[in-house]
């Protein structure tokens, strides 16, 4: 894919990190792996990514915002995905899944969303196995070492990496945003991905 088709610049993807896999590579990840790094690190397809993301947003679109469910486990996910969450009108759990948030209608925390887009579906285990047991269509960034078994759209990233969520999440929000016709250019987008990122 030509630099100019992708949704902002190789250079920016690598700046945050987004190609940089784990040093093990499920078998379900292969397909989206490019090589591997003298220092055994998997690196992810920057095309392969940017395409996923784009049909994400895409997908995302279509459905009512607030029937959205993110998750992030991961301490560096909490800031990314409670701002998309704010940019697009969806829900937020960061941080502790508490078991039976989909499954147990009696708990305060109970909520119904329409799908559930995780960061990591090791981590965010729980959200992932209930979301499945209730048969909505869940949508998750997975590393090279990432099983994908249950997931229905795989976003081929670095899910750890500070930067790279930042990024991710925030193109995410923006391209959501775009096909909804909220914003119709990227300027009209007036959060930075540095609003997206988790402070050291």
């Amino acid at each position: 894919m030509a630099e100019e088709n992708l949704l902002v610049s190789e250079e920016l993807y690598i700046s945050c990190g987004v190609e940089i896999g784990t040093q093990q590579k499920s078998a379900n990840m292969k397909s989206f792996i490019d090589k591997v790094r003298n220092d055994g690190l998997y690196i992810l397809s920057i095309e392969k990514s940017d395409e996923r993301i784009r049909t994400a947003a895409q997908l995302l679109a279509k459905y009512d915002p607030a029937q959205i469910l993110v998750v992030s486990a991961r301490q560096y996910g909490h800031r990314p995905i409670q701002q998309f969450a704010q940019a697009i009108g969806a829900q937020a759990i960061p941080g502790h899944f508490m078991p039976g948030t989909l499954t147990n209608p009696k708990l305060d925390h109970f909520r119904e969303p329409e799908i559930t887009v995780i960061t990591d579906p090791i981590g965010d285990g729980q959200a992932l196995k209930e979301s499945v047991s209730i048969g909505i269509p869940v949508m998750s960034l997975c590393d090279s070492n990432n099983e994908t078994k249950f997931i229905d759209w795989v976003i081929p990233v670095n899910n750890k990496g500070r930067k790279s969520l930042a990024l991710v999440y925030w193109l995410l929000a923006r391209e959501v945003l775009k096909a909804r016709g909220k914003i119709k250019s990227d300027e009209e987008f007036k959060l930075a991905v540095e609003d997206f990122e988790t402070e050291l």
